[in-house]
Order: C-alpha cells, then sequence, then structure tokens
C-alpha cells in the first residue's frame, strides 16, 4: 500500500526541511508543491508577463517540468513572493493539481508539502500534518536564509512580506491555507529540525501501528 503524507502551513513554518527529512528517513518521494508555483512565477515574470494576470500565468503552465524543478534557483525571498501572486488564480491550481497527485501515487508512497495538499490535493493522504511557528520565529528564519542573497534585507521587511503572504493565502477564495480537522498540529516555534522530524516520525509510526492491527 502506497504511503501518502500532506504537510500543510504557512510560508517558514518548517515543513519544508522536516518534509525532506521524513522523506529520506522513510525512503519516501518529496515534493515540495511550492516549487511548482515559484517556477511558474518566475517563468511568468522572465518571459516579461504579469503575475496579477491569470491567463499570463496560464500561458506558461506548459514549461513547468516537476522533476526539474531546482530549490536553490527558485528559493529566493522574491521568488516566494511572486508565487504566492500566482497561487491565487483558480485555473492555475486546477492546472497543476493532477501533476500533484500523479506524483504523489508513485511507490513506495510520497510527502507532498504546501498549503492545500490535506484540503484539496490529497483529502484522502495516510497522514496529514499541519506544521506551523509563530509569526515572529517565521520571519526571523525568512530573514537569515535570505540575507545570503540580500544582505540589505531587514528583519522588518521579511516580517511585512510574511504577514501579506499569509493574508493571500488563508484568504484567497480558492484552496485557502488551513489546518483540516483531522491533521495533526505540528508546532515548531520552540523545536529543533531533528525534534520535529522525531515528532512527525512517532505519528508516522502510530499510523502504521493502527494500519497493521486494522483499526
Amino acid at each position: 500500500m502506497i504511503l501518502t503524507i500532506a504537510m500543510d502551513g504557512p510560508a517558514a513554518s518548517g515543513k519544508g526541511t522536516v518534509g525532506r527529512r521524513l522523506g529520506d528517513k522513510l525512503g519516501l518521494h518529496y515534493l515540495d508543491t511550492g516549487l511548482l508555483y515559484r517556477a511558474l512565477g518566475q517563468a511568468t515574470q522572465q518571459a516579461g508577463l504579469d503575475c496579477d494576470r491569470e491567463d499570463d500565468v496560464l500561458s506558461m503552465l506548459p514549461s513547468i517540468d516537476l522533476d526539474h524543478l531546482d530549490p536553490d534557483r527558485l528559493g529566493a525571498h522574491q521568488v516566494g513572493m511572486l508565487a504566492s501572486k500566482v497561487a491565487v488564480h483558480p485555473k492555475i491550481r486546477n492546472g497543476l493539481l493532477s501533476l500533484q497527485r500523479d506524483f504523489a501515487a508513485r511507490a513506495p508512497g510520497a510527502i507532498l508539502d504546501g498549503r492545500d495538499i490535506a484540503s484539496v490535493v490529497l483529502p484522502h493522504a495516510s497522514v496529514k500534518f499541519y506544521v506551523t511557528a509563530d509569526l515572529t520565529e517565521r520571519a526571523r528564519r525568512r530573514h537569515a536564509d535570505a540575507m545570503r542573497d540580500r544582505p540589505d534585507l531587514t528583519l522588518d521587511d521579511v516580517l511585512k512580506d510574511i504577514t501579506a503572504r499569509d493574508e493571500r493565502d488563508m484568504n484567497r477564495s480558492t484552496a485557502p491555507l488551513r489546518q483540516v480537522a483531522d491533521a495533526i498540529l505540528l508546532d515548531t516555534t520552540h523545536l529543533s529540525i531533528d525534534e520535529a522530524v522525531a515528532q512527525a516520525l512517532r505519528h508516522v509510526s502510530l499510523h502504521d501501528q493502527s494500519r497493521n492491527l486494522g483499526v
């Protein structure tokens, strides 16, 4: 049986790092679905098109290759803001849905992280996590990462950007970010990466035990 794990949460909550490490430990495929939106946003901008215009972004959809998404190239702070803009478009989310579900069907299973994995992409996932941290901590983490490329960026700038992104993600009309009823809350505010991964592993182990017992 294929094991599917959905990981949702806001920006800089730690879900990507936890998801990758969890995938390594469990031998599962891993997809940061945010890279799809980052790639689309970047491609749209580089083509001289407008990320706020749905048809402009839609025209770039055929250029997205699921197996050739470069986290380093797409990880820049400004690309993340483009991703948040293109993600509000319903046609874009629908266009990427089948790609994500096909990836999740790869044996022996997969971990997908994003904003609407448990609610829309994989509503019947084996295990669902909602990974979060308080706003100040998330801003601190994102600022530390962004400083490599933009040393002039202030913590206040990042805080404002993340607040705006949360607003867009949680209040968009299509697939807003939310914690579904059966998702396990994983608050990483005061956890190291190893501690967060250990907690996630325990929950997956409990799921496996329940499945083996036929619960």
